[in-house]
């Protein structure tokens, strides 16, 4: 069967695909840094490769620097004030409760995959972590799994089964750099084997949380991952892939993590009253031990949020402190699922809530993480040269979320 070529729309921006596997790959955790150390020892030719041919230019993520909230992003293309994904952990104030994030529920746009596969196109999300599965294939019709689950996928709840028979891998630790290979080799496999033709393809960052750029396990786990983007540009893909945030060193200069305790701080200056979220929380303990550069402030007593405002701003480590208002206007925030303060920390800090809250002891070497301002400028690399147009575009403020326009209607 040829591939499909109708238009579809998702959230006002119409997109025009070509005959072509169109594959959008989400490189968790891939700063610049990464790229850029590889690249220098010759340990990934195809990629550079693709980005001299095609396109690489600085692109804006979305705040806070989160995997929630940016692969959500990028699979409706517009922000966090429209799909209403400000973190992977939040506290609903109608539930009274402090929840994950991870479902279709709290999901406030449609999504580019569920209107191409409307459109006719065989779509397939592959994720490296489960809990992005259900927020993001969302009406999809299509396959949808997960590399971390990969051996319980069934046909009849995510559109394929035998995965691990089909890709000739076995389901991995995701823990471990094979979690993120194990996607690629999944795209190549579902292109290879026509089951798919518009893909959506996003791995994790353990091993940039993990491992520094220069590192020779990172540095190997790039070289490895090149292999498979040869093999996907082999199948005659367009390719585009954007980082959903980049990844820093929350250390001093001992090695020791730099971590403020916010709620342990407001508590001692102001008493009690005050609960602060960590919206990196997930399962993945291992990766960040809830530990990031942006938190949520919720105050009982309305009256001195300016002044707790204030306060925080001037601590040492603290680069931003917004209300509610400023953090809808300026981080592009759904105002009715954050606190009364949203605070930011400096390149080399996170924020916590109170020690008993985050088990250090769980991190995999050193702290490495992400969420604020210096993790928010990413690299956008797409396979192919950008069009007039486009190139006009990507001189101005583009967006990670624009990574499936720029790739399927930049390009032609």
């Amino acid at each position: 069967m040829p591939i499909s070529t109708l238009s579809f729309s998702a959230n006002g921006i119409t997109y025009r695909p070509s005959a072509d596997p169109i594959v959008v790959i989400c490189m968790d955790g891939s700063a610049d840094e990464y790229y850029n150390a590889s690249i220098a020892r010759d340990r990934l030719p195809a990629l550079k490769a693709m980005a001299g041919k095609g396109y690489r230019g600085l692109v804006r993520g979305a705040l806070p620097s989160f995997t929630n909230v940016n692969n959500a992003s990028i699979v409706t293309g517009v922000s966090p004030a429209i799909h209403g994904i400000c973190g992977n952990f939040f506290f609903d104030e109608s539930k009274n409760q402090e929840v994950m994030m991870n479902s279709a529920e709290y999901l406030r746009a449609e999504t580019i995959l569920a209107a191409a596969s409307e459109a006719g196109r065989k779509v397939a999300f592959v994720t490296a972590m489960e809990k992005l599965r259900d927020i993001l294939s969302y009406k999809m019709k299509g396959i949808a799994f997960s590399a971390e689950k990969a051996n319980q996928a069934k046909a009849i709840t995510h559109g394929i089964d035998k995965v691990e028979e089909l890709i000739g891998w076995k389901t991995p630790d995701i823990y471990s750099a094979d979690a993120s290979l194990f996607v690629l080799r999944a795209g190549v496999a579902l292109i290879e084997k026509g089951m798919a033709d518009f893909l959506y393809l996003s791995l994790t960052d353990y091993m940039q949380h993990t491992f520094a750029p220069e590192e020779e396990m990172s540095l190997s786990f790039y070289e490895a991952m090149d292999k498979e983007f040869e093999k996907l540009l082999d199948t005659g893909a367009l390719i585009g892939c954007v980082p959903d945030h980049g990844m820093n060193a929350k250390v001093n200069t001992s090695g020791t993590p730099n971590v403020l305790y916010i709620e342990d701080m407001l508590e001692a200056e102001f008493g009690n009253g005050f609960r602060v979220i960590c919206p990196i929380t997930d399962p993945y303990v291992k990766h960040h031990g809830a530990l990031g550069s942006y938190v949520v402030v919720h105050v009982n007593d309305k009256s001195i949020v300016n002044e707790v405002k204030h306060w925080l701003a001037l601590q040492p480590g603290i680069t931003e402190v917004h209300d509610k208002a400023a953090a809808v206007r300026l981080l592009e925030q759904p105002g009715y699922r954050i606190g009364d303060l949203v605070v930011l920390s400096a390149r080399d800090f996170v924020l916590g809530r109170r020690p008993s809250y985050h088990d250090l002891s769980a991190l995999d070497g050193t702290l490495r993480s992400h969420g604020g301002r210096y993790e928010e400028m990413v690299s956008m690399i797409i396979s192919r040269p950008l069009n007039k147009s486009y190139k006009r575009k990507a001189s101005g403020d583009p967006r990670n979320f624009n990574i499936f326009d720029f790739t399927v209607n930049g390009t032609n």
